[in-house]
C-alpha cells in the first residue's frame, strides 16, 4: 500500500503590536493554508520564535518594549537566517534601507493589500527553495570570488564580504548564470519574485550595492553592465 504524506504546512509568526491587523493577517495566512500564531510586542515575539523552528517571520518596526529593528538584529545576530519581511509605516527609502541592511529579506509598507503580502511571501519561499535545490554545488565562485550557498559566507581574495540576505541572493543568482547576461526582468523574477509589485529600478539599486562590496575595493571589476540589456558577472 502506498501512503501519500502531505507536506507540513509553513508555519508564520507575525509579530505586531495593532491587535487588528494580526488578526486579519493572521485569519488570511491560515486561510491560505499556513500555520500562523501571533505576538503582541517584540519581547514576547522574540521569546516565541526562539522556542521554535519557524519557516517565515512577519515583524512589525514600531512597537512597545522592543522594536521591529532590534528583534531583527538579535535575530540575524544569532546566525538565524528564517526569512524576515518587515511591517512599517515607514516609507521613506533610508528606514528600508536600514531594514534590508539589518538582514531583513523583504518589507511591505502599511497600509497594504493582502495580496500584495502573499506574493511577497510566496516569493520569499520560492527564493529559499532555489537556494535549497542549489546546496549540493555550495561554493560557487568567479575569479577570486567565493560563495558558499549553505553557510552564506562570501570572500574576495580572503577578504570577507558582508552581504544583506538580498544582496546575497543577487550575487548568487549572477554567479549561478556566470557569463550570460541578464535582463532586469530576469533578475527580478528569479531573486525578488514573480509577483514583485514595485520599482524595476529596484535592480539596478541592488547591482550598485554589489559593486561597492564585491568590486570597488579590488583592481578587477566582476560586474558588468551591458548597455540597453542588463548585466552580466564574469572574470
Amino acid at each position: 500500500m502506498i501512503v501519500d504524506f502531505e507536506p507540513a504546512p509553513k508555519k508564520v509568526l507575525i509579530i505586531e503590536d495593532e491587535a487588528n491587523i494580526a488578526r486579519i493577517i493572521k485569519l488570511e495566512l491560515e486561510h491560505e493554508g499556513y500555520k500562523v500564531e501571533t505576538a503582541e510586542n517584540g519581547i514576547i515575539g522574540l521569546q516565541k520564535f526562539s522556542n521554535e523552528q519557524w519557516n517565515l517571520l512577519l515583524l512589525d518596526i514600531m512597537m512597545p518594549k522592543l522594536n521591529g529593528m532590534e528583534v531583527l538584529r538579535r535575530i540575524r545576530d544569532s546566525g538565524d537566517i528564517t526569512p524576515i519581511i518587515l511591517l512599517t509605516a515607514k516609507d521613506s527609502i533610508h528606514d528600508k534601507v536600514i531594514g534590508l541592511d539589518h538582514g531583513a529579506n523583504d518589507y511591505i509598507t502599511k497600509p497594504f493589500q493582502i495580496e500584495e503580502l502573499l506574493a511577497r511571501i510566496r516569493a520569499c519561499f520560492r527564493i529559499n527553495q532555489m537556494m535549497e535545490k542549489n546546496e549540493d554545488e555550495q561554493i560557487v565562485t568567479v575569479a577570486d570570488l567565493k560563495v558558499d550557498i549553505k553557510t552564506r559566507i562570501v570572500t574576495r581574495n580572503s577578504k570577507n564580504i558582508e552581504l544583506t540576505p538580498r544582496e546575497f541572493d543577487l550575487l548568487v543568482y549572477l554567479i549561478q548564470h556566470q557569463n550570460q547576461v541578464l535582463n532586469r526582468e530576469q533578475i527580478l523574477t528569479r531573486v525578488w519574485g514573480f509577483d514583485y509589485y514595485g520599482e524595476t529600478n529596484v535592480v539596478d539599486v541592488y547591482i550598485r550595492y554589489l559593486r561597492k562590496k564585491v568590486d570597488d575595493s579590488f583592481h578587477s571589476p566582476l560586474i558588468h553592465t551591458v548597455r540597453g540589456i542588463g548585466y552580466v558577472i564574469k572574470e
